[in-house]
């Protein structure tokens, strides 16, 4: 009988406000009906709504469609990373807090199988706190299990509706925390170890987080038997409904603490600053995340700790950029090196290396170094560095010299200038 019963499709109405004796009419019930549902709404926070208010769509955080592909969704992140980056807009909050928005959005549409999670299921797919463990997503079809009742009527009734309310005396997970470092283009590309502080809030080492003073310990409660939880029944214009809550005496803990600990003050759990060391990969690229398991706050109830997750910002290079591994930079060459060709010095994250460019080389062109740009974050070789030449005009000559570049340029015919030619060619035509 209890399994048949189990899932039923109950039409779920809620009482409205009864219209006044005389004058109402039809016209003013109408208005007083539309009055409380919205109300109703504004209370319950919307019962069809899966989403946050305050919580932008990932997709336009980034301004990019939802089948956007990968490369489509890294081009909009770096465009909107370095246009917020810290570093270019000291003191401004504003453009701090769009700056860890950006981060976050790229962290889980860059990854295929959250990407997968968040368009399915939305942010319950990818953050298990979202919403304060309610039932997310989807929307309101009328077909519930006791649970879901337990969850829809608490927020009118203020409990739980057959079982399904949390308690607080179970094994309860950290807070995990989130912190930015900032480090130069060269330490991401090699590694490097930094250090930082943050405050954290840590077990209490005199009664070992159960709130005791030593040489005592918590009591069972008495009223609820250590469950946290009490049951009571309610008549409301539906009938009567049995409704689960917190246990009034104990605080829904289960436990009751007669002599607290004078160190935390019987909440089992203290703030304190904590220094770590924290070793960053080679290869670690602006807006990635170096996650120390372990290292957030402490749980409860013999809960684990959180993590804390350090997002890196990579300060701009004067002379080199980054796309992925690669690194791109500019050189200016002489007219005397572009014509006759030579070795040129060029600059690498490794220091200086020569390289021979061949005669005639014009402006624009772009010369490979392989194995010269960012070591792969994955530990599996290293990516190559593009060197884009410019050809300086000299300036300021002397009347010799001016003298000696037109005798050179008289003795100059059509077939030296193979653009030039192929340029009045097709101007004739």
């Amino acid at each position: 009988m209890r399994s048949r019963l189990r899932r039923l499709r109950i039409p779920l109405y809620l009482p409205g406000p009864k219209p006044s004796a005389a004058g109402s009419g039809r016209r003013g019930g109408a208005k007083k009906r539309a009055q409380f549902s919205a109300q109703r709404e504004t209370e319950s926070g919307g019962l069809c709504d899966g989403v946050m208010a305050d919580k932008r769509d990932y997709y336009e955080v980034l301004g990019v469609q939802k089948g956007a592909t990968d490369q489509e969704i890294k081009k909009a992140y770096r465009k909107l990373a370095k246009e917020n980056h810290p570093d270019l807009h000291p003191g401004d909050t504003a453009a701090e807090a769009r700056f860890k928005e950006i981060n976050e959005a790229y962290e889980i549409l860059s990854d295929s199988s959250k990407r997968s999670r968040y368009d399915q299921f939305g942010f319950a797919g990818v953050d298990p706190s979202y919403g304060g463990g309610g039932g997310g997503g989807g929307g309101f079809t009328g077909d519930f299990d006791f649970g879901d009742l337990g969850d829809i009527f608490g927020s009118f009734f203020g409990g739980g509706f057959g079982g399904g309310t949390r308690t607080r005396n179970g094994p309860q997970r950290g807070e995990s925390l989130r912190m930015g470092v900032t480090i130069t283009f060269e330490e991401a590309a090699f590694g490097c170890e930094k250090e930082v502080s943050l405050d954290r809030v840590e077990q209490c080492e005199t009664c070992r987080g159960s709130g005791a003073a030593p040489g005592t310990s918590p009591e069972t409660c008495s009223n609820c038997g250590g469950s946290g939880t009490v049951q009571q029944r309610r008549q409301t214009p539906m009938g009567v409904f049995a409704t689960t809550g917190p246990c009034p005496r104990c605080g829904g803990k289960g436990k009751i603490i007669s002599t607290p600990c004078k160190s935390c003050g019987g909440s089992g759990q203290l703030r304190k600053r904590k220094t770590l060391k924290v070793n960053i990969p080679a290869g670690i690229d602006n807006g990635q995340i170096v996650s120390l398991r372990g290292q957030g706050n402490a749980g409860r109830n013999g809960g684990p700790a959180g993590d804390l997750q350090i997002v890196i910002s990579v300060q701009p290079h004067q002379l080199f950029q980054r796309d992925g591994a690669d690194v791109y930079c500019d050189a200016p060459i002489t007219f005397t090196q572009a014509v006759l060709g030579g070795e040129l010095e060029i600059p690498t994250i490794d220091g200086k290396v020569k390289y021979d460019i061949p005669e005639g080389t014009q402006t624009g062109a772009t010369f490979r170094l392989r194995g010269k740009g960012i070591p792969n974050v994955n530990g599996r070789g290293r990516g190559d560095q593009y060197v884009t030449v410019h050809i300086e005009t000299p300036r300021n000559l002397t009347r010799e010299q001016k003298d000696a570049l037109r005798k050179f340029s008289e003795t100059l015919k059509e077939h030296n200038y193979k653009d030039r030619k192929s340029f009045f060619e097709k101007f004739k035509k």
